[in-house]
C-alpha cells in the first residue's frame, strides 16, 4: 500500500520540501553513477556508503559525528531513494506549511538526528562490539553503516498525525493484481506503518537477522517528530494539541 496524495490543501509553494527532494535525488544520481565526484578514489556507491554512512562503532567513540548529517542524503538504490521521496512529497509539503520554511528545515534535520541517535543506542544496548576479525566486521552491526532520509521522514510522519489528525490519504494498492485507489484516514495509515516498523525493529534485534534496514531509526525519527513538533508548529496549528 503506497500513499498517492493527501486531503490537505497547499496554500503556498513548499520550496524547502521540493529542494530536499531534488537534492536527495541529485545526490543519489551522482553517488550511484559518478561516486568519484563526491569522494575521490571511490569506485562504487558502496565506498560512499562506507564513508558517509552512520557507523555505530565510530559514533559511540565520538568519531565521524558529521555522518549523522551526511547519511540523511545517501541512499543505497533507486527503490530506496524513490520510496523515501514519495513519502516526503506526500507528507512533507503540509508540514512545511505548518512550520514555515526555516523551522521545517530545522525540524527535518532534528528528526534525522534523533533517528540516528536512537539507532546507535539500539545497537549499543543489544549488540557486543567484536572487531577483532574480518568475519566479525562483516556481520557486526556496530560496523555496518546506515544511510537514508527515512529517519528524518519518519519525523515528518509523526508530525503529520499530530497536526492533521483528521486528514485523509489516497493509497494505491493491488487487489487481485489490479491497482485500486483507496481513501484512508491518514492517522490509521501512519499508525499501521509505525507499528510495522516497531514490530520489525524488535524482531530483527532479538533474532540477530540482518535485513539491511535500520528499523530503529524509523521508530526514533517518528518519536522525535512527535516530541518536538509542538515547539515548531505555527500557532494556528498548535491549537490541535
Amino acid at each position: 500500500m503506497l500513499p498517492a496524495t493527501n486531503s490537505e490543501k497547499i496554500t503556498e509553494r513548499p520550496i524547502v520540501n521540493e529542494i530536499l527532494i531534488f537534492v536527495n535525488i541529485g545526490i543519489f544520481v551522482v553517488t550511484y553513477f559518478f561516486p568519484w565526484v563526491i569522494l575521490p578514489n571511490a569506485t562504487s556507491i558502496n565506498d560512499i556508503i562506507e564513508f558517509f554512512g552512520i557507523t555505530p562503532y565510530y559514533i559511540i567513540n565520538g568519531e565521524r559525528l558529521w555522518t549523522i548529517f551526511t547519511a540523511m542524503f545517501i541512499h543505497t538504490d533507486i527503490v530506496h531513494v524513490l520510496g523515501n521521496m514519495l513519502f516526503l512529497y506526500i507528507f512533507g509539503d503540509s508540514i512545511e506549511i505548518a512550520l514555515g520554511k526555516v523551522k521545517y528545515l530545522l525540524f527535518y534535520f532534528l528528526s534525522g538526528t534523533g533517528a540516528a541517535l536512537f539507532y546507535v543506542t539500539s545497537i549499543t544496548l543489544v549488540h557486543v562490539p567484536e572487531t577483532s576479525s574480518i568475519i566479525s566486521q562483516m556481520n557486526n552491526p556496530w560496523l555496518i553503516p546506515a544511510v537514508g532520509a527515512s529517519g528524518a521522514i519518519s519525523g515528518v510522519l509523526g508530525a503529520y498525525i499530530m497536526l492533521y489528525p483528521s486528514s485523509m490519504v489516497k493509497t494505491l494498492t493491488l487487489w487481485f493484481w489490479a491497482p485500486v485507489v483507496i481513501n484512508f484516514p491518514a492517522i490509521i495509515f501512519i499508525v499501521i506503518w509505525f507499528i510495522y516498523q516497531l514490530v520489525l525493529a524488535v524482531l530483527t534485534t532479538f533474532s540477530a537477522v540482518y535485513t539491511g534496514i535500520a528499523f530503529w531509526a524509523h521508530v526514533g525519527g517518528f518519536l522525535t517528530g512527535i516530541a518536538v513538533i509542538p515547539f515548531f508548529a505555527r500557532k494556528k496549528f498548535i491549537k490541535a494539541f
